[in-house]
């Protein structure tokens, strides 16, 4: 028995990375998943792997008739929706605040934070009518603190994601509806070769390159993968979650907890014998 048997999810952003990890997790767990992004090969290759528990629909998550077509899908093709995951995004521009450009700075906010708020107005309706649903957002440890990401643009957005989760789950909780966000560390995927001008070909290249970056970015000594990130919503998308409601959750292996353990204590041999040199 799967643990998300009976239930019906809908995944933006699932054509690639954390996003696809997520729909196959699902699908292996009893769920009906309707995937979208905006890549047609992948999302249709993905959607005749998993079989009829999938579907796929190609999507623009910052223009709200496709948005709000995505929702439909799931309800008229399943029947319902009790799960959506908010999971699409991309880069944004790179550089200080002096050299931002008002077209990207825009286009960015309607990728990250504008496909959020739509994700939400059309599947509230649904899961209201149902009495119960989970949303979950993808929000990021850029959102959390500054120094976290390329880009200053991505870190706001992603901190108006956190916020917006939490404002949107005291008013949906009243309905039944749970409404949490997830926030990644370092995980290893193609986003981080985009942001740094890859083209998508070579981005997804990386994500083994970045394993043996970050290995001790953090205390846990790798780097994150998609896994982690897809476990995490399986749970806020499951029962077991029912009463956890406008929460960020943090899978980061405590990259903001403080500083490594070594290299605190590496930081003290380093003192002391500067003390002892200058006594």
């Amino acid at each position: 028995m799967g643990r998300l048997d009976g239930k019906v999810a809908v995944i933006t952003g699932a054509t690639s990375g954390i996003g696809l990890r997520t729909a196959e997790v699902f699908v292996a767990e009893g769920a009906k998943v309707v995937v979208a992004g905006r890549r047609i090969p992948e999302g249709e290759a993905l959607a005749k792997k998993l079989g009829a528990a999938c579907v796929f629909r190609q999507t623009d998550v910052a223009v709200e008739e496709q948005m709000k077509a995505l929702i439909s899908l799931a309800v008229d093709k399943f029947g319902r929706i009790d799960c959506l995951f908010n999971n699409a995004g991309g880069p944004a521009q790179v550089g200080g605040i002096e050299g931002l450009e008002v077209d990207r700075f825009d286009a960015a906010m309607g990728t990250l934070l504008r496909s959020v708020m739509l994700g939400m107005k059309h599947a509230a309706p649904h899961m209201k009518k149902q009495g119960s649903g989970s949303i979950i957002n993808n929000g990021s440890i850029a959102g959390h603190l500054g120094g976290y990401s390329t880009s200053l643009v991505y870190g706001a957005a992603k901190a108006a994601v956190i916020h917006l989760t939490k404002c949107v789950a005291m008013e949906l909780g009243e309905a039944g509806i749970r409404v949490n966000s997830i926030s990644p560390g370092v995980i290893a995927t193609g986003i981080f070769g985009k942001a740094l001008g890859l083209s998508v070909e070579a981005a997804e290249k990386t994500p083994e390159l970045m394993h043996g970056v970050y290995k001790s970015a953090q205390p846990i000594p790798r780097a994150g993968t998609p896994d982690d990130i897809a476990y995490a919503a399986l749970f806020l998308a499951s029962d077991e979650s029912t009463f956890v409601n406008g929460h960020d959750f943090v899978v980061d292996g405590a990259i903001t907890g403080g500083r490594n353990w070594t290299q605190q204590q590496q930081g003290y041999v380093t003192l002391r014998k500067t003390f002892e040199q200058g006594a």
